[in-house]
């Protein structure tokens, strides 16, 4: 039997796994070896489903125009304060801006508090809330002028503003 290799083309995105095929008696299952040792062809299309599944699950960058949904806001402050945000540029309890799972960064929204009117425009530069059932993770700032730091969420309206 003829010994076959495959390789990932350089530059992938995966690291690069160089499979050969063994050559085998009758009967004797496959066997595969890669830059890790040893691997069973059950267990590399395990892996692949693993990574398919976890592609899945990433959040995804929505196009932001006639945004308007109503849900939960929290807010974050002083433990956060200092630390990177997803964006990249550190957290500012102090700021007017919020986490959203899937507005871009940058987008400008206007987030109302449905319990008292009261409205407040933020600029989205984190990803989260990390919460299940929450929309929208606002700045403490953001959070005191929409009333909601002794409840520590409000049913609010998130609407996106163009520019």
């Amino acid at each position: 039997m003829a010994e076959f290799e495959y390789s990932a083309p350089v530059g992938a995105s995966l690291p690069a796994i160089a499979l050969s095929q063994t050559r085998r008696k009758r009967g004797q299952a496959r066997s595969y070896s890669c830059i890790w040792g040893p691997v069973s062809m059950k267990r590399l299309l395990g892996c692949l489903a693993l990574f398919s599944l976890l592609a899945g699950c990433a959040s995804h960058v929505i196009d932001p125009r006639g945004y308007d949904k109503s849900g939960v806001a929290s807010y974050y402050g002083a433990k956060h304060h200092g630390k990177r945000t997803a964006s990249g540029e550190p957290f500012n309890q102090h700021g007017m801006t919020a986490a959203h799972r899937e507005l871009p960064f940058g987008t400008r929204v206007k987030v109302t508090n449905l319990n008292n009117d009261k409205s407040v425009v933020v600029r989205i530069n984190d990803r989260g809330p990390h919460i299940r059932g929450r929309l929208i993770d606002l700045s403490r700032a953001a959070a005191q002028q929409l009333g909601m730091i002794r409840s520590g969420t409000a049913k609010v309206r998130v609407q996106a503003i163009s520019d």
